[in-house]
């Protein structure tokens, strides 16, 4: 059943993301940015943490499960919670459930998942951007995390806000919709098979002759970005959130 999605609201909330707040903060306040030119309040709460999917992922159902109750807490008005992420928003609106699945809170955790949006579906399906494109050509390809199409069920939401830029070719990548090879701990537990998925995004990404890589997920764009700079290709790599911002305000670059 496809999703219903709300009216455009006066405030929303930005659950920030491990690696945002680590590696690629330019994402999270390019996300602030272009949500509140659409006339929309962002809140950002100062004590969201990690969404627990690392300690989920290695079988520490209580410590995840400590985790996620901080998030509901934290995110306790009934605002949207945009996620510029494919992967913790998997984690919040999916698993959050199966945590709480014998658990008396179960009702809370479930409204607290069901206003979990991925940043560009909220975009294009709620407040409809319209994007006018400041910057000069450039070829560009993309890849969809796998907890993005496989948990969210994000579509064509990330490619829609891309067309809508004039000076911007989108190269089709080959096998888009296969792993990068990160995984959060699958590359830790399995690095042979890690590195060797990894080398076949990177060969992928170069025969477009995309100069720049986007995704919406830093766990992906870590990996392959990594696995790029090591083989000494010159494939720039962004957030789709950083690179919009770049595109479509007067202000340049952060």
């Amino acid at each position: 059943m496809p999703r219903a999605y709300p009216q455009k609201p006066e405030a929303v909330y930005l659950f920030g993301t491990c690696l945002i707040d680590l590696t690629y903060p330019d994402a999270g306040i390019a996300a602030i940015r272009m949500v509140e030119r659409e006339g929309v309040r962002v809140i950002f709460p100062q004590d969201q943490t990690c969404c627990g999917q690392p300690a989920y992922n290695s079988g520490f159902s209580e410590e995840a499960r400590r985790v996620a109750w901080q998030q509901v807490q934290t995110f306790s008005k009934p605002h949207p919670i945009l996620v510029p992420s494919g992967s913790c928003g998997g984690m919040m609106s999916k698993h959050y459930e199966h945590l709480f699945h014998d658990d008396p809170r179960l009702p809370e955790v479930q409204r607290f998942s069901e206003r979990i949006f991925e940043w560009s579906e909220f975009m294009i399906n709620v407040l409809k951007v319209e994007l006018e494109d400041h910057g000069p050509p450039i070829r560009v390809t993309w890849h969809t995390s796998c907890h993005a199409k496989r948990e969210m069920g994000l579509g064509d939401e990330p490619k829609q806000l891309l067309r809508q830029l004039r000076n911007v070719e989108l190269l089709e990548l080959e096998r888009e919709y296969e792993c990068c090879g990160f995984g959060g701990t699958f590359a830790v537990k399995q690095p042979q098979l890690s590195a060797a998925m990894v080398q076949d995004k990177v060969t992928d990404v170069c025969n477009t002759g995309a100069e720049c890589l986007l995704s919406a997920d830093c766990g992906c764009l870590m990996n392959i970005a990594g696995a790029i700079e090591h083989e000494g290709h010159p494939v720039q790599s962004k957030h789709l959130a950083h690179f919009l911002w770049e595109r479509t305000s007067n202000q340049g670059t952060l």
